[in-house]
């Protein structure tokens, strides 16, 4: 990983640096992957690796942009409402743009957090009131539940490539 892993410090630092290495570690399941791999569908739901990267750069913007900076959905930089929708890829768009997406969404999303201090709340419709101590630590579990459905995605991908077969 390029993000340095952080082991001690001040608990900000040490919540930060976890997201930032779930953020990469989600964008490194699908990195490299052809175009018809990333939009592989393996399982029943809309899951493939490039829905995968758009799904979190719509977390970014509801949990940041929208519920942190207080911004309506349609003052977001890209989709923000909370349904399946934030899976959803257009036909046009590539791999390589999507990552992009999401990184720009990520860094929006540090300096947003940057204002607050990880006591600050902030109350949010259906989920009562949150800190931006829950929000960092939910976007690292986010994070980390979906680079692992990347990761096993990749790996059903690269087998089938590596014996010729089509998954």
């Amino acid at each position: 990983m390029r993000t340095p892993r952080v082991t001690a410090g001040a608990e900000r630092e040490l919540i930060e640096n976890t997201l930032d290495r779930n953020r990469e570690a989600l964008v490194e399941t699908a990195r490299g992957l052809s175009e018809a791999d990333a939009r592989r569908r393996l399982v029943p739901s809309l899951t493939t690796p490039i829905s995968l990267i758009k799904h979190a750069a719509a977390a970014e913007r509801i949990w940041f942009q929208r519920f942190w900076e207080g911004l309506v959905e349609s003052e977001c930089d890209g989709y923000a409402a909370r349904d399946e929708g934030t899976f959803a890829v257009a036909d046009g768009e590539q791999l390589a743009d999507v990552i992009v997406e999401f990184e720009r969404a990520s860094e929006r999303s540090r300096v947003i957090a940057g204002r607050f201090r990880l006591d600050d709340t902030r109350e949010v419709p259906g989920e009562g009131t949150i800190s931006l101590r829950w929000t960092l630590l939910a976007m690292i579990e986010e994070f980390a539940r979906h680079a692992g459905h990347g990761d096993i995605l990749r790996e059903q991908i690269e087998r089938a490539t590596s014996d010729g077969a089509t998954p």
